[in-house]
């Protein structure tokens, strides 16, 4: 069974570039009546809804400035989701960073700002304001949250908590509870400003770390490049 996407309402975290922006404008072809771009990058943000709000429709995407690290905004997003549109039946929890040398920040967005918006999502506004049955949670974890990630393990054990914390959540408990599914999904290392920004040797922990990711470019086995969000999104994960 499928959870069918069309004239629903998501909310993207990070949804202004990269992976979170090729959701947002595989949703919108594909008929959700609205999406929320969440983002802590205004300026950006406000460019690309503007483009987007062009191309499908004034009254279909709106942009809202989000700290994922932070409750207290990314409750705002939620509630401008909800202003605007009615409901909110998707969240896509993206927002992410490969930053080993920070290990902090890298904590706070990829840990923290999921779990912000899971907790938000299931306990409140999703189970609150779908507008049928049920309503979803994707989480963007990794290829490296299930097989790791030696040059920057970093993020890698940050994914493994998107996966754990993915699998917690998605039990029967909570689904009969909320009627709130949560998945997620696990991409390889994708042609996006993430990999093209963070993968490098002074982000890493130290740059010895980078060796191996530069032979396998050079190879031409990284990055991949292919992209596609199917209209119905599968009921379970796990």
């Amino acid at each position: 069974m499928v959870f069918e996407i069309k004239n629903k309402v998501a909310l993207i975290t990070g949804g202004a570039s990269g992976l979170g922006l090729e959701h947002v404008k595989a949703l919108l072809e594909n008929g959700v009546k609205g999406v929320t771009i969440a983002d802590v990058n205004e300026a950006n943000g406000t460019k690309v809804t503007a483009e987007l709000q062009e191309k499908y429709g004034k009254n279909r995407v709106i942009f809202v400035k989000t700290d994922v690290t932070d409750k207290e905004s990314f409750e705002n997003a939620f509630l401008a989701t909800v202003s605007a549109f009615r409901y909110i039946d998707i969240l896509i929890n993206n927002a992410g960073v490969m930053l080993d040398v920070n290990m902090s920040l890298a904590v706070d967005i990829n840990v923290k700002g999921t779990l912000n918006g899971i907790i938000l999502g299931m306990e409140k506004y999703l189970k609150q304001y779908k507008q049928g049955s049920e309503a979803v949670i994707l989480n963007t974890s990794s290829i490296n949250g299930v097989n790791g990630m030696p040059i920057a393990p970093v993020y890698g054990a940050t994914k493994f908590a998107v996966t754990g914390m993915t699998m917690c959540w998605s039990d029967p408990f909570h689904y009969e509870r909320t009627k709130v599914r949560v998945i997620a999904i696990c991409p390889g290392i994708t042609e996006t400003p993430l990999v093209a920004n963070c993968i490098k040797p002074e982000t890493l922990v130290t740059p010895e770390y980078y060796k191996p990711y530069k032979l396998a470019v050079e190879a031409g086995l990284l990055p991949m490049q292919k992209y596609h969000l199917h209209t119905r999104i599968p009921r379970r994960s796990f």
